[in-house]
């Protein structure tokens, strides 16, 4: 579908300095202004689907675009907060009003309306908060919540951000990832400890993403909030890439983390549930 919506960006009367054509004002011409339109969108498009944030000179060979067009491009998106760059890989990732708009966009659709339906039901047989969230750059944002009735419990509202290493939404992301792409971004998070139990060792923390890589599960073992534990498992796409996650969190002293781990088999369920809605409602679909 990408390469469907791809367009060439090539600006010919600027590469050999000929005057523009007559009749560009026809369809040839408003195709290319439509194509000059659409540049930031695709822009974004294609670092939202990216696995690894692209360098200039990738995106620019994708994209076919310019290097000093794209440049400028990005410099001016950078500015307005819908692109941000990686500061060790040279890359470039969606920015933080990215995320705002697209979470802008979920909330008032019935794609939010669909997933809520699916955690209500959740959260009706296990009886605790279950959240569907994904990765934001380096953290871990909430897409969607639905609270339990039970007057002892942690609050974060949709669109919260929560540290990766820490979190069991976060470990699952993690220890989802190749092994270089892991070890890049494990280089540059603060490996911040929150609770006695956070596992602020790099070699710690890369060892227990490991089991959790084989479990196919992240676990939150008062890591994040003391008294809280938390089981994530992944909601996958159509080409079986992890793009978010459900997850159940409750007070240790209401339930223990083994029962959590008990309810494993009920939150994958809700995680095929929340790939059909997914694939309902990605673009194009």
């Amino acid at each position: 579908m990408e390469q469907n919506m791809r367009l060439r960006f090539q600006n010919r009367s600027a590469a050999s300095g000929e005057a523009p054509e007559a009749g560009a004002g026809g369809p040839a011409g408003q195709q290319q202004e439509a194509s000059r339109s659409l540049r930031a969108l695709l822009v974004l498009d294609h670092l939202a689907r990216a696995q690894h944030p692209p360098t200039l000179a990738q995106l620019a060979q994708r994209l076919d675009m310019p290097k000093t067009t794209l440049m400028r491009l990005l410099a001016t998106m950078q500015r307005a907060g819908f692109v941000a760059a990686t500061p060790t890989e040279n890359g470039y990732v969606p920015g933080p009003q990215a995320t705002s708009l697209a979470l802008s966009t979920l909330r008032a659709s019935a794609f939010t309306r669909a997933c809520r339906a699916v955690l209500t039901k959740l959260v009706a047989t296990l009886g605790e908060t279950c959240n569907l969230t994904a990765p934001d750059g380096d953290q871990v944002v909430y897409m969607e919540r639905v609270e339990t009735t039970e007057p002892l419990r942690l609050f974060f509202a949709v669109g919260s951000h929560v540290p990766m290493h820490c979190t069991a939404s976060g470990k699952l992301f993690l220890a989802s990832m190749n092994r270089l792409e892991r070890g890049r971004v494990l280089a540059r998070l603060p490996l911040t400890r929150n609770t006695p139990r956070t596992l602020t060792d790099a070699g710690r923390l890369e060892a227990e993403l490991d089991r959790l890589a084989a479990r196919g599960i992240g676990i939150d073992n008062e890591e994040f909030v003391r008294g809280m534990s938390a089981v994530a498992v992944p909601v996958r796409d159509a080409e079986d890439r992890v793009v978010a996650a459900v997850a159940c969190h409750a007070p240790t002293a209401r339930i223990m983390l083994d029962d959590l781990l008990r309810a494993v088999p009920v939150l994958q369920g809700a995680a095929q549930s929340l790939r059909e809605v997914l694939a309902l409602h990605r673009p194009g679909g």
